[in-house]
């Protein structure tokens, strides 16, 4: 997320080098929220400086949606979305896409039994709580439209037989900043699916320090095991969280000033294609999930604010001119956020 608009917190001291121990919510907090917040704290044991990845990861599952991390390869998106799913003790499954992948490697396929005579589905890597799409842009359209009904529905359909998805699930992918040879840019259509676009970019000084302090002590990133990640919320926990998400309140001017944020990027001289209904109501959703992390019962603007970017950023269209000027997405939007009356 921008550092501009940045809302989370940096994880607890001490919980960089995976030494904290978990904190006893205090007297009269939502253990719910607690145990998600330490979830952040076991993701560190094994991803150094990616607060802020981890918490859109965690707003996308109380908000029901999918998240696309975009970022060079060797910063720790795969690490990333593996860890979080061991400390939630969720099953997850990786495909990697690549040039030859087909949409029945990712949603399954009939296959034929001599035995029986017949023909029985045998499911893909699709049917689980989080599915790692990694270098997602580096398979053909065709294949990765396979994932739209999965997105959307929820659901897949093969011979025309539907088959729902274990919940909760989310689709987690990971793709190479487009600019780089051998990929694909995804279409419009599965972008708008993504309720969130994360930009992970390359640690800091002191932060890759860490990470080379931690390997040079035997870090193994597969085995989290062993780095102390743990189960530390389950899927009741998000199930619980969803349903306190689902009270927050959000005021009539709030609202509004989502509609006019969003209305702004379609009027905006260096877009060519500006936000839908639908990036509005995904501003909403990962809005109130924010205030509620943050221990509110309702939303307010500066919960709007902080994503707006990771939530719009993937829904608009620069002009080619714009593009020639060098001009940046992220740019345009806190231009926006600059300008657009707040409500009091």
């Amino acid at each position: 997320m921008s550092q501009q608009y940045e809302p989370y917190a940096p994880a607890p001291s001490g919980a960089a080098n995976g030494t904290a121990p978990a904190a006893p919510p205090s007297p009269g907090e939502d253990p719910v929220r607690a145990a998600l917040e330490q979830v952040r704290r076991e993701v560190a044991k094994a991803v150094v400086g990616q607060d802020a990845a981890v918490t859109g990861l965690i707003i996308a599952l109380l908000a029901r949606g999918h998240v696309l991390l975009e970022g060079v390869p060797g910063v720790a998106k795969t690490l990333l979305v593996r860890s979080l799913s061991a400390a939630l003790d969720l099953d997850t499954k990786r495909v990697q896409f690549t040039p030859d992948l087909m949409p029945g490697d990712v949603t399954g396929s009939l296959i034929y039994d001599n035995r029986s005579a017949e023909f029985s589905f045998r499911e893909g890597p699709v049917f689980t709580n989080i599915l790692l799409a990694d270098e997602i842009n580096r398979t053909p359209p065709k294949t990765q439209a396979s994932l739209l009904e999965a997105m959307e529905e929820r659901q897949v359909t093969v011979d025309g037989v539907t088959r729902h998805l274990p919940e909760p699930f989310i689709v987690a992918a990971t793709q190479n900043p487009v600019e780089y040879e051998g990929t694909y840019p995804l279409p419009e259509a599965q972008l708008d699916r993504f309720l969130l676009k994360m930009t992970l970019d390359l640690p800091g000084r002191e932060d890759e320090i860490e990470v080379i302090r931690r390997h040079s002590g035997g870090f193994d990133p597969r085995n989290l095991a062993a780095a102390g990640v743990r189960p530390v919320a389950s899927a009741r926990d998000l199930e619980l969280a969803r349903e306190a998400v689902a009270r927050v309140t959000v005021a009539p001017e709030v609202l509004a000033y989502i509609v006019d944020l969003v209305r702004a990027t379609r009027s905006a001289p260096s877009f060519q294609l500006g936000v839908s209904p639908r990036g509005a109501t995904a501003l909403l959703n990962t809005a109130r999930a924010w205030a509620w992390l943050s221990g509110r019962a309702f939303v307010t603007p500066d919960d709007v604010k902080a994503l707006t970017l990771p939530a719009l950023r993937h829904r608009v269209a620069l002009r080619p001119e714009a593009q020639m000027d060098g001009v940046n997405v992220d740019d345009v939007l806190g231009s926006i956020l600059a300008t657009v009356p707040v409500p009091r």
